[in-house]
């Protein structure tokens, strides 16, 4: 499908992928599209939807500026994927087993390992570098209790929210691992940090801007420099974070009775919370993805459903008006808390039907009528991305 809609009020235009798309969300985008640094144009991914700041599901191409809250506090947040050999008929009648292995193999919620799980020598790797911005900010250390520690014991780890941990079976009954998750508190941190210094510059360079979570960081600052530094650190935490998950769930998958089985691709990896350095229209930008991944010709990408629907291993097509960007998911029609003043145990069991998960009231904000429809949000993209293939979860373990 087409863009649907333009918004055309601001210094930039913002050009929409669907119709679904609440007034609050478009207000924000509209505040977005008035900042004098925004390159272009402003793309609203059919998931759309009211975040902090800036709009969820919104690519935000910018010339010598980054938006800290843009970002967000869950840097680097995305997904894992992998097909493996073994097929459905391969699986037990029963699958909790596997789904209690995996919550076993990998701490959930604001659990952690008692101790590293990757080598010595990548922990001295990220430690020295993040030890580099610590001597310069030494006020992260303050913002979170053991936090020398924890950046090492998180990694391997889930967290909490809409992160996840799959097996699925695809059109064809192949068996995937999928995962969702991000930096965890060393990234949270992070976040939190820079976009107050970024709130602190605006204040003090007399910047009145339309929303206070716009505030930004110019490039050739001190503290742009220090954010760059910082978020892609963050970011290559993430990323380890999910293939530290990933080794650890398909050890797990080896403890369970299964027949012996092998991984028949490179798994596929995406970020949909970040920013990087990209060439667009000719020009070299900042590409901020808030809740959006890259899908450049034949890039290969993620989309998932909620824990009760389907979802997507996808290919990019490059298109330019999306800055050869897609959604990273359904996207969300309500807030947690309208979720659980909505809904119930039993309605969870009715849309989780078939599904091997917790099904308590800890998870209800999760439940698949919060989500957009996948089906629509795929529609309304088949300019940006080629389906490859549909997954549908069998195991889903939550944060």
């Amino acid at each position: 499908m087409p863009i649907k809609r333009v918004l055309s009020n601001g210094k930039v235009p913002v050009k929409i992928y669907t119709d679904d798309i609440e007034a609050s969300a478009e207000k924000q985008l509209h505040e977005l599209s008035t900042l004098p640094f925004i390159f272009k144009h402003i793309a609203a991914m059919p998931d759309v939807h009211c975040g902090i700041g800036a709009t969820i599901g919104s690519v935000i191409p910018t010339r010598g500026a980054i938006i800290p809250a843009a970002v967000g506090v869950d840097i680097g947040c995305g997904m894992s994927a992998v097909q493996l050999s073994l097929k459905a008929s391969d699986l037990p009648d029963n699958l909790s087993h596997i789904r209690m292995q995996f919550e076993q193999a990998v701490p959930v919620g604001f659990e952690m390992h008692p101790n590293p799980t990757i080598n010595d020598l990548s922990q001295q790797t990220m430690g020295s570098q993040l030890d580099e911005l610590l001597q310069k900010h030494p006020t992260l250390i303050k913002m979170k209790k053991n936090f020398h520690d924890d950046w090492k014991l998180q990694l391997g780890t889930l967290g909490s929210g809409n992160h996840f941990i799959e097996l699925c079976l695809d059109e064809h009954q192949n068996v995937w691992v999928m995962l969702h998750s991000g930096s965890r508190g060393v990234g949270n941190v992070i976040g939190r940090y820079f976009i107050g210094l970024a709130k602190r510059d605006m204040e003090k360079w007399f910047i009145h801007l339309p929303n206070a979570d716009l505030a930004y960081l110019p490039q050739g600052t001190e503290h742009f420099d220090d954010y760059w530094h910082a978020v892609l650190w963050a970011q290559e935490y993430a990323r380890i974070n999910r293939d530290e998950m990933m080794r650890l769930i398909l050890k797990a998958l080896g403890g369970v009775h299964l027949p012996a089985f092998t991984l028949v691709n490179k798994a596929i990896s995406c970020h949909h919370n970040y920013v990087a350095l990209e060439n667009h229209y000719k020009a070299n930008v900042f590409l901020t993805r808030k809740g959006a991944i890259s899908a450049r010709e034949g890039e290969w990408g993620i989309i998932p459903g909620s824990m009760g629907t389907q979802s997507y291993i996808v290919q990019g097509k490059g298109e330019q008006n999306s800055f050869c960007s897609c959604s990273h998911e359904a996207g969300r029609r309500m807030g947690r808390k309208e979720a659980k003043r909505r809904f119930n145990i039993e309605d969870m069991v009715a849309q989780t039907q078939g599904v091997e998960c917790r099904k308590d009231e800890s998870v209800i904000d999760e439940i698949p009528a919060a989500y957009k429809s996948i089906e629509t949000v795929m529609a309304n993209q088949n300019d940006l991305v080629e389906i490859v293939h549909t997954l549908k979860q069998v195991v889903c373990v939550k944060g």
